[in-house]
């Protein structure tokens, strides 16, 4: 087999990818805004964490095929935990920084007109939204396989 067939034809690959996708899907309809935004699809942040359920999707897919007790599976268990933790420390901590400085280039506009861009407040996750992405990652690989 040459290299993109044996890409194209990774299950572990495949079933990782459809949850992730299944996970920014769900975005549309969990925004804070209660209304269906098919832009939301695009984004990093919010419910549920496509990060979480990505990797985790990948761990559970090579437990079932590699057995639990392999190291195979722990590697990408402690790959899949360090995700997790950025995307509900670090990047939820970068969110709270940008709310901040959003704030206070209102506060300046509010003096003297400056043309500023926002800048994204969405952009880690609560530890609920890595759960419900990691929950979902799992019941993908299970369904799947």
């Amino acid at each position: 087999m040459d290299f993109f067939s044996e890409i194209f034809n990774n299950g572990a690959l495949g079933i990782s990818l459809i949850a992730c996708f299944l996970a920014q899907f769900i975005k549309i309809f969990t925004g804070k805004e209660k209304r269906i935004e098919l832009s939301r699809i695009l984004i990093s942040g919010g419910m549920p964490s496509s990060h979480s359920s990505f990797v985790t999707s990948l761990a559970t897919v090579v437990g079932i095929e590699k057995g639990f007790n392999s190291t195979d599976f722990a590697i990408i268990t402690v790959l899949a935990l360090i995700i997790m933790y950025d995307a509900a420390g670090v990047r939820r901590a970068v969110g709270k920084q940008a709310t901040i400085l959003n704030q206070m280039v209102a506060d300046i506009q509010h003096g003297k007109h400056i043309e500023q861009k926002k800048l994204k407040e969405l952009i880690g996750h609560t530890p609920l939204e890595v759960w419900f992405g990691a929950l979902l990652g799992v019941v993908t690989a299970l369904i799947l396989m």
